[in-house]
């Protein structure tokens, strides 16, 4: 039965789930602080709806819903038993991680794609070589180095490496300090588009818009399309002494407004 159409889990109603107000989840925290085992069920009913739309997210890997409910609701408890109120923090932000980090155990635990016994081997033996390289050489192994070691093929110790890895969403929560939360995608450094690139482009295209039509032309022929002055001089017909010339005033016109 698909999960988002899908009413009953693990025996629970999930049309009738109950859904708390911060002030009830607040009062209901403070009797599970002195021990209150109805309070804290209580407050477990109250959020397995945070534990629903947490495994809607996983809905497409072909696990049982009735498993994913089980397991987010253990991350839930644990989300419960280590939640610190005096962050000042929303407890469904500090749940969700938590949740979502016990759902993703279970699933590289239980890899859809089923790794051979031969493949984990090789990929726990791979890891304990290097760690026992780092130990002893203070850096990390090559590869290369490893194959050598392990005596094996170098394609087959990547191969075993990329088949325990389990694949990262880039919106997954990778820090919460209690007030914002740090998404994968945030720590992931674009070296192709970064911000200083995009103002400089900015600053380039506002600094070529004060040339003339024919000191931009020049500057686009020598620094965009890589030709000589000489390769200039002949396509718009001066000479390379005047291309020198102008293509140094329009240079320097453009490093004052840069």
């Amino acid at each position: 039965m698909d999960m988002a159409n899908k009413v009953e889990i693990c025996g629970v109603n999930t049309s009738k789930l109950p859904v708390l107000t911060n002030e009830e989840k607040s009062a209901l925290f403070e009797k599970i602080k002195t021990g209150d085992k109805k309070a804290r069920e209580t407050f477990i009913g109250g959020n397995l709806r945070l534990v629903l739309s947490v495994i809607q997210r996983f809905s497409n890997r072909g696990e049982n819903p009735d498993d994913l409910f089980q397991i987010g609701c253990i991350g839930l408890i644990k989300a419960i038993d280590n939640f610190d109120t005096s962050h000042n923090v929303k407890f469904s932000t500090y749940a969700v991680p938590m949740i979502i980090g016990e759902i993703r155990r279970y699933l590289r635990d239980n890899n859809q794609i089923r790794v051979s016994r031969s493949m984990r081997d090789i990929a726990y033996k791979t890891l304990k070589t290097k760690e026992e390289y780092v130990n002893q050489h203070a850096k990390e192994p090559t590869i290369d180095e490893l194959a050598n070691i392990l005596n094996m093929a170098k394609e087959d110790i990547v191969l075993a490496l990329e088949s325990i890895q389990d694949p990262v969403s880039l919106h997954e929560p990778a820090y919460n300090d209690g007030t914002d939360t740090i998404f994968v995608m945030d720590q992931v450094r674009d070296t192709k588009n970064t911000d200083e690139q995009w103002l400089e482009n900015i600053a380039l295209s506002e600094a070529m818009r004060r040339l003339s039509e024919r000191e931009k032309h020049i500057i686009s022929l020598r620094f965009f399309a890589g030709k000589t002055q000489m390769e200039v001089a002949d396509e718009i017909g001066i000479s390379q002494a005047q291309v020198s010339r102008l293509e140094k005033s329009a240079l320097d016109r453009m490093k004052k407004y840069i």
